[in-house]
């Protein structure tokens, strides 16, 4: 592994919407900072249009364009990474690790940015020692190959799921410092848990209502739906043994969660729309996301929801913990990417009614 004043080689495994934003920043970094920056991509397209015209990047302040290396295969030439991060969506990060790990150098790290729990899955075939742990805290879309737009500010949490100190992460905040602001943890497994109990139910009822968060939120039966899917993560999160931290700082996944009154009830108590409330500034903050499994399914790939509400249900199940809505809700997204179903209102409101939710007049109440 380099040292703090020795240049870092980088590889950035998926050069998605995330992973394209990530190295078109790191490929403005210093050379005294970072000596090389490589995109490995699957798709021929993305790889031409970087290579003809750069990282194309547009924030919600300027837009910029900045020339950088992405293959689609790398050679057994290539020299070793001190880091590389792994960014494409979860079904294809066990694969991804496999195929970049002969690259890695020997005190090198993989870095996991995906969402849910992939550091258990990555520690097996790298080694629990040799993985760091991010955890993205903004957004971003791919308007075309190559061109990349951030839809959300904020920065990452880096750790590792063991809490234990690694002398490589200094470093690495130090390098992504340029894409957002950072900050290490010795509770990586509090923010992971936190951050999926969003994903759970942002990310997913996106996916079944086929639209924006910033259209879908204001539905009554959106949010409510998303209070029960979040509960249940926290829940399971707790039978891990697992202590939540607050979401950027602020949001309170502990507090966020429904008390068993409050699941029998719409908007009763003063707590509860407290709740709704806060969602909808989520959902206003954040208006521009939609979801990267919908994506995935227009496209015709997996989609990740057995590594965010499949999560939930397995270790839910291990624990003895029911969880009804993550169950039905990951089921409803495999009827959609099958074909069974279509990304609606309408499907929302019939998960709703599935899982015997009552939130008062689906039709209208926003």
């Amino acid at each position: 592994m380099t040292s703090l004043t020795t240049p870092s080689r980088i590889l950035i495994v998926g050069v998605g919407s995330i992973g394209g934003t990530i190295a078109g920043h790191l490929a403005r970094h210093d050379p005294a900072v970072v000596s090389a920056v490589v995109g490995l991509t699957t798709n021929p397209d993305i790889a031409h249009a970087i290579t003809e015209q750069g990282y194309r990047l547009r924030s919600l302040h300027d837009e910029i364009v900045q020339p950088g290396r992405v293959v689609t295969e790398l050679s057994p030439d290539e020299p070793p990474f001190d880091y590389i991060l792994l960014v494409t969506q979860p079904p294809q990060v066990e694969q991804a690790a496999r195929a970049a790990l002969p690259w890695l150098a020997p005190g090198g790290r993989m870095v996991v940015l995906q969402n849910g729990l992939c550091e258990d899955r990555i520690a097996p075939i790298v080694g629990a020692d040799r993985v760091l742990g991010a955890v993205v805290g903004w957004g971003a879309s791919t308007i075309e190959p190559g061109f990349f737009e951030r839809t959300s500010e904020g920065g990452f949490t880096l750790g590792r799921m063991d809490g234990q100190p690694d002398p490589t992460l200094d470093r690495l905040a130090l390098l992504l410092e340029i894409v957002g602001p950072v900050t290490v943890t010795s509770n990586l497994a509090g923010a992971r848990w936190s951050k999926l109990a969003i994903n759970c139910a942002i990310s997913t009822l996106g996916t079944i209502g086929g639209d924006t968060l910033g259209r879908l939120m204001p539905f009554l039966v959106v949010r409510r739906l998303a209070l029960h899917l979040m509960s249940e993560t926290v829940t399971v999160a707790h039978a891990e043994g697992v202590r939540l931290e607050k979401v950027s700082g602020t949001l309170d996944l502990d507090w966020l969660a429904l008390s068993d009154l409050e699941k029998d009830s719409v908007l009763g108590n003063p707590s509860l729309v407290a709740k709704h409330t806060l969602l909808l500034a989520v959902g206003m903050r954040y208006r521009r996301l939609r979801s990267s499994m919908l994506y995935a399914i227009e496209r015709g790939r997996p989609p990740a929801v057995d590594f965010l509400n499949g999560e939930v249900v397995s270790r839910g199940h291990q624990h003895g913990v029911p969880t009804p809505v993550s169950a039905a809700t990951q089921e409803t997204v495999h009827q959609i990417a099958r074909g069974e179903r279509r990304s609606s209102m309408k499907t929302i409101r019939q998960l709703a009614t599935r899982v015997g939710l009552q939130v008062g007049n689906f039709t209208g109440d926003r």
